[in-house]
């Protein structure tokens, strides 16, 4: 990551007032959300004992790697089983990063990161630890990213002989959802393809790549850095690793932290809803289109002073009629000089840009000027409104460009540390990583054909934003995707842990919906549910008043008090405070959103 890339990430935030900062602390025997202090917590089965304690503690081999990474990073490798059933019957290898405490005499233990996906790099996360983590966080922890098993810089699965084999293969979902019978067609043909080859060629890898086994890895790797008990911080995804965690090893807990979470039930499916594939169950569409709206209501309030939109009309209005619109024809951005078609902009691709720009907690600010622009593109020219036409055309360009500029960028580094590790790119399995985690998680319909329907479903309750999330996970029906982890999570999300499990939610995440935070935290017996009006996905970085109260939680074990509501940071369309008062400016956590082959969240 370049110098420029940091300055841009290291963009300045800002603090609105947090409702409230009454922390309490917990016991060192942990302290129930729910019941008395103190109360009895559960304990690892001995079926999950004996499947992790027996694997000999593993020595990471700790390296400079310094020139690969960021400065002061340590890497490490460890050789874990394949399956814990049978041990000596295959292994992996999990790619490990490390950045110590800059205050070693304090050093609590190793906090342990995940950035969300199913597929973000623990590596880089943990590489990137100095510039989102507060100062008394990385003072009393090391930092310890863990790539997951198969992903990354880990043993990689591959459901592909080469990438030429995948590209063909992958075509059809080159697109953020499917609109008319031939891409639909096309669309399916690849999950079937994709399911397939995952349960073929990428096996045995790709079925023993559940969130129970990145678990064991975690667990067996935490006895490795030499604590007794885990320190977590997972964002999106990695709310669902922690909350697994939790379960299988409810007395090795010391503070688990989920931000941006998802319903766990949701996510794994009961036989009540196998019918209903899991990027349906999430509710992510919903969350994503009640953001969507509820800025242009802002919008609306604030008026054409401050937001574009409102100039135009009634910004719901505007809105429908820029769905309309590119419904019926989708607008072509050309270089004004050149005439070279830089990208068409159909009502798909509308919702994928909308859908990246509310990931951040400025998110107001994209949907307004995205809005506001393919309105004008889709009007008639006319000498009256050449001059606005070729602003908004203007402004679309800037956004297309810099939006390649961020995926080069992202590219290019990951491939020049892979070069540097030895690994044999240009093949990227980010669409296979995710997939194989959340296939193997996850129950879901039969036939790839059966997510029609469910698109269909989703679009009537959030137009666009329904399919844009449902389709995800289409290469995940039970006869396409035939590899299983027998060892995957199946069982309680209920069990009570040895200390609270602090649970961050969001209620404009456009990824993981409010509602799953709700949902962990009424399951999860002692959990303490920390709750944010922030915008952008997940809430660590966006709200002062969150992002202190995780801090003071992981380091010290105080929880927020009980309904503690915090207030994001940025607000739309209304002026925002210029510094975080005495705060040095940090960037964001680089989350990754649970989308097929995502990158992290760039600013």
């Amino acid at each position: 990551m370049t110098k420029a890339q940091f300055r841009r990430a290291l963009a300045v935030t800002t603090v609105a007032a947090c409702l409230a900062t009454t922390v309490t602390a917990f016991t060192a025997t942990g302290a129930s959300a729910h019941g008395k202090p103190g109360a009895g917590h559960d304990r690892t089965s001995r079926a999950e004992a004996a499947r992790v304690d027996r694997v000999p503690t593993p020595e990471p081999g700790w390296y400079d790697c310094s020139s690969i990474f960021m400065p002061g990073s340590e890497c490490g490798t460890v050789e874990l089983p394949l399956d814990y059933d049978q041990p000596r019957k295959g292994i992996t290898e999990v790619a490990l990063l490390r950045v110590r405490a800059t205050d070693p005499a304090q050093r609590i233990g190793s906090l342990f990161v995940n950035p969300g996906g199913p597929g973000g790099s623990g590596v880089d996360m943990a590489a990137f630890a100095p510039y989102f983590l507060s100062p008394e966080v990385l003072a009393k922890f090391d930092v310890v990213g863990l790539d997951p098993r198969g992903t990354n810089y880990s043993s990689n699965v591959r459901c592909f002989r080469n990438a030429g084999e995948q590209d063909a293969a992958l075509s059809g979902m080159a697109v953020p959802f499917p609109q008319g019978e031939e891409q639909t067609a096309a669309y399916v043909g690849s999950a079937w393809k994709l399911g397939k080859a995952c349960s073929t060629t990428g096996a045995p890898l790709s079925a023993s790549m559940s969130t129970a086994q990145v678990a064991r890895d975690m667990d067996v790797v935490r006895r490795a850095v030499g604590d007794e008990k885990l320190t977590f911080l997972g964002f999106s995804y990695g709310s669902y690793l922690g909350q697994v965690y939790a379960n299988m090893f409810p007395d090795r807990v010391r503070a688990v932290t989920i931000d941006g979470v998802l319903d766990p039930l949701a996510w794994a499916g009961t036989r009540a809803t196998a019918n209903i594939p899991v990027t349906e169950r999430l509710g992510s569409g919903t969350a994503a289109w009640r953001a969507a709206q509820e800025i242009l209501d802002r919008c609306a309030q604030a008026g054409p002073d401050l937001c574009r939109t409102a100039g135009i009309g009634e910004p719901r209005a505007v809105w429908d009629g820029v769905a309309a619109g590119l419904r019926a024809t989708p607008v072509e951005l050309r270089d004004p000089e050149t005439d070279e078609l830089i990208v068409t902009v159909d009502w798909p691709v509308f919702v994928g840009a909308v859908l990246s720009s509310l990931y951040a907690p400025d998110a107001y600010a994209g949907v307004d000027v995205l809005t506001w622009a393919v309105h004008w593109l889709l009007q008639p020219e006319t000498p009256e409104n050449a001059e606005i036409r070729a602003e908004a055309l203007s402004s679309l360009l800037g956004y297309e460009r810099a939006q390649q500029q961020i995926a080069a960028e992202h590219a290019g580094t990951r491939t020049e540390r892979a070069s540097a590790l030895g690994f044999a790119f240009p093949y990227y399995n980010g669409t296979e990583a995710f997939s194989a985690v959340l296939c193997t998680d996850s129950v879901n319909p039969r036939r790839p054909e059966d997510w029609i329907a469910a698109s269909d479903r989703q679009d009537a309750l959030a137009p666009g934003f329904g399919p844009s999330w449902t389709w995800g996970s289409a290469q995940c029906a039970s006869k396409a995707w035939t590899a299983r982890d027998e060892d995957a999570w199946t069982g309680r999300f209920d069990a009570r842990t040895a200390s609270p499990v602090l649970v961050v939610g969001n209620l404009w995440d456009p990824a993981t919906a409010y509602e799953g935070a709700v949902a962990a935290a009424k399951v999860l017996p002692n959990s303490r549910l920390l709750s944010s009006d922030n915008w952008g996905h997940t809430a660590y970085g966006t709200s002062a008043c969150a992002t202190e109260a995780i801090d003071r939680y992981l380091i010290g074990g105080e929880l927020p008090a009980e309904g503690t509501q915090c207030t994001g940071d940025v607000q739309p369309f209304v002026d925002q405070p210029m510094s975080r008062g005495s705060q040095a400016p940090r960037a964001l956590p680089p989350v990754v959103p649970p989308v097929p082959g995502s990158t992290p969240r760039s600013s």
